[in-house]
């Protein structure tokens, strides 16, 4: 059977990086490293999220997550998790760049304990200060069109609205939100958090989203490993979809066969 070879060159590019892989995974919630390791593998992630402030990364008398999985196989992208100020989210960066060189970040400064609803004010404040100093910052935000475009206009790498509240699991459940920001941005648009199951992550690649980044939806699952592979193929079929172009809805049935020619 012939293959469809149209999403060869197709990469994401963030920060000057090309990743075949539209998928990003985070490190918290599993049951440890190895399966961490295990479930990063069978997602073909390129790029892991790395909780600077819970996950260990130096100390060497306990396990390390650079014991499992490898900084020079892996991007490492070291988030703000847990940070409710634009000051803890500075400071959290600047020690991770301390620690292993990282500039490319992702950036969420949460509002609030209940939802993990980002604070957009805080967002925006460590922003300014993230970028002039030299950071690639990627930034989780509000499904807003208008906070998002000033958050690429500011400089920005890449825009990361939620689908849902953090950790919630419940999908996308602003579409035309995404989509206004996805159809505005110059910049890679990703989802970040609230994805479920491999059908959100589906519907966010087909809403011309350039990625999908998730936790909760892999490490809570009964099988981790397992999921992280549905997540892989959810995202590429979304992502095949997107590019083929969906046939247009229609309000009533459209025979598949020619109604010219019919035999009587």
């Amino acid at each position: 059977m012939k293959q469809d070879n149209f999403t060869e060159k197709d990469v994401l590019e963030v920060a000057g990086k090309a990743y075949r892989s539209r998928l990003i995974v985070g490190t918290g919630k599993y049951k440890d490293f190895q399966q961490n390791a295990d479930a990063l593998e069978a997602s073909g992630a390129e790029i892991i999220t790395v909780a600077v402030r819970r996950v260990n990364l130096s100390n060497p008398s306990e396990p390390r997550l650079t014991d499992f999985i490898s900084p020079e196989q892996y991007t490492f992208l070291p988030n703000t998790a847990g940070c409710y100020s634009a000051e803890e989210a500075v400071r959290t960066l600047r020690l991770a760049r301390e620690a292993g060189g990282w500039s490319l970040v992702k950036l969420e400064v949460i509002g609030e304990e209940r939802s993990l609803y980002p604070n957009m004010q805080e967002t925006i404040r460590a922003c300014e200060i993230l970028l002039a100093d030299g950071f690639d910052v990627m930034v989780y935000c509000a499904d807003d069109p208008v906070a998002a475009r000033h958050l690429e206009e500011m400089g920005c790498c890449a825009i990361m609205p939620l689908a849902a509240p953090i950790g919630s699991g419940l999908g996308i459940c602003n579409p035309v939100n995404i989509r206004l920001i996805v159809e505005q941005a110059k910049v890679p648009v990703l989802v970040d958090a609230g994805v479920g199951t491999a059908s959100d992550a589906v519907v966010a690649m087909e809403l011309g989203c350039d990625g999908v980044l998730m936790n909760t939806a892999i490490a809570e699952a009964r099988n981790p490993v397992a999921m992280a592979h549905a997540m892989r193929l959810g995202v590429e079929a979304g992502r095949r979809a997107y590019l083929a172009g969906r046939m247009a809805k229609r309000q009533y049935g459209d025979a598949s066969s020619p109604r010219s020619g019919l035999v009587d």
